[in-house]
């Protein structure tokens, strides 16, 4: 097979293998910056930290938490079809995720690096009967010894951005040896499969996107309760899953109405948690009480602001806020997630990058289930007009609720295309 491999692939087999010296000093940096697990490194190098179960076994892999999160309805789903679930990711905080919310009996290791020996020893490991990735993970070295292996492979919930296809189609040699070897692309939308035929793959299914059938994230109903009670009657907003840049703007927006609304708290969920301390100084240096989390930052002192930067936790913030600014999408670029808060009777609002989640966010401004901020200012006006008008809120909130949910069926349509490449199996 390696033969007729274009140059770029074989260029990138020959590449990785010779980095295989040098796999452990990138551990040792990631490690060291809180990345990777010391006790499961040896996972990272195909090193199986489990037995494999006895059975038919399915390996689904998503890179981070949001993309595990969205692969364990398919998870539940194939393993009523009676396969065994492997599933990996690439990080620590998706890992403790996986370990509270995997299925009875289903696996979590850490994805192995991109390295020919150590793909080959999880794959001489596991020997998978059906391998499933998600969204965009295109790994060419996964994905070359996978079927060099036999093992029927899929992408599932198929995302290719118009930058992507871009830079797929100056290289066409490359972008057809790759998704040719797919038995299988589901994409979320019709054009994303038009991309994906166009760079190449063989079988195109669109089914949909499986993060409108999601499991809602959970909240423990002490903690929840504990929150209500420290909130009691505060006006509050939430602006979560944010990046850098849209802090110093919540924090913004609560001085310009603290004096409107009294006792006005300000909720941040910043989207890497590691950032909290760094978010929450630089939040008292504009004149803000701000409480961390991670510290035990209590609610009950009235702070300005409450900076919740824990793993696992969202679900707690989006049932207590009715105001939720989803971020990545007024500063940074491709948007969050706002499928989740939409279902948890949010308002949401949102800035104009939201390419991540086009489909989402599209349905949602169609049917006014959305507010759009395209700036500093616009944020300030909706949250305070939000603030002042819980009717508007109401309304928003039910229209958003109604548009996401004309976009659910994608987790049945997935299931159906994928179980014919298993279906050979014993």
């Amino acid at each position: 097979m390696s033969a007729a491999l274009p140059l770029s692939l074989r260029a990138y087999r020959l590449a990785t293998a010779c980095f295989r010296p040098f796999a452990g000093l990138l551990l040792d940096k990631r490690q060291r910056r809180g990345k990777e697990d010391a006790s499961r490194r040896p996972e990272r190098l195909g090193i199986a930290g489990r037995p494999r179960p006895e059975g038919r076994l399915a390996w689904l892999h998503g890179a981070s938490v949001g993309e595990a999160i969205t692969l364990l309805p398919l998870a539940e789903k194939l393993a009523a079809e009676g396969y065994r679930i492997l599933m990996t990711t690439g990080t620590v905080t998706s890992a403790a995720l996986m370990a509270e919310r995997l299925p009875a009996g289903a696996i979590h290791q850490f994805v192995p690096l991109d390295v020919p020996a150590f793909v080959r020893r999880f794959l001489t490991h596991w020997r998978p009967d059906l391998a499933c990735f998600l969204e965009s993970e295109l790994w060419p070295g996964m994905i070359m010894e996978i079927k060099a292996a036999g093992i029927p492979l899929a992408l599932v919930n198929g995302r290719m951005s118009p930058r992507s296809f871009a830079r797929w189609s100056r290289v066409p040699g490359t972008s057809t040896a790759l998704l040719g070897r797919f038995d299988l692309i589901a994409a979320q939308s019709e054009d994303d499969g038009r991309r994906f035929a166009t760079l190449g793959a063989p079988r195109v299914v669109v089914t949909g996107n499986l993060k409108f059938d999601a499991p809602l994230p959970p909240a423990d109903p002490a903690a929840l309760q504990a929150l209500k009670q420290a909130v009691a009657d505060r006006p509050l907003w939430l602006a979560a899953a944010t990046h850098d840049g849209e802090e110093a703007l919540a924090g913004d927006v609560h001085a310009a109405h603290k004096d409107r609304f009294p006792g006005l708290l300000t909720l941040i969920v910043p989207r890497h948690p590691d950032r909290g301390a760094a978010i929450a100084g630089a939040l008292r240096e504009k004149g803000l009480t701000v409480a961390l989390r991670s510290e035990g930052g209590a609610l009950e002192a009235r702070p300005d602001v409450y900076v919740a930067n824990t793993v696992g936790e969202m679900g707690l913030f989006y049932r207590l806020a009715r105001i939720v600014f989803v971020g990545k999408s007024l500063i940074g670029k491709g948007g969050q997630n706002p499928i989740e808060p939409v279902k948890l009777g949010a308002a949401v609002l949102h800035g104009p990058h939201v390419q991540n989640f086009i489909t989402a966010y599209g349905a949602l401004d169609a049917a006014d289930g959305a507010v759009v901020v395209n700036s500093a200012e616009d944020l300030s006006a909706a949250v305070a007009r939000l603030l002042a008008d819980p009717a508007e809120v109401e309304r928003l909130a039910g229209g958003g609720a109604s548009a996401i949910a004309a976009l659910s069926g994608a987790l049945e349509r997935t299931l159906s295309a994928l179980l014919p490449l298993g279906a050979r199996l014993p």
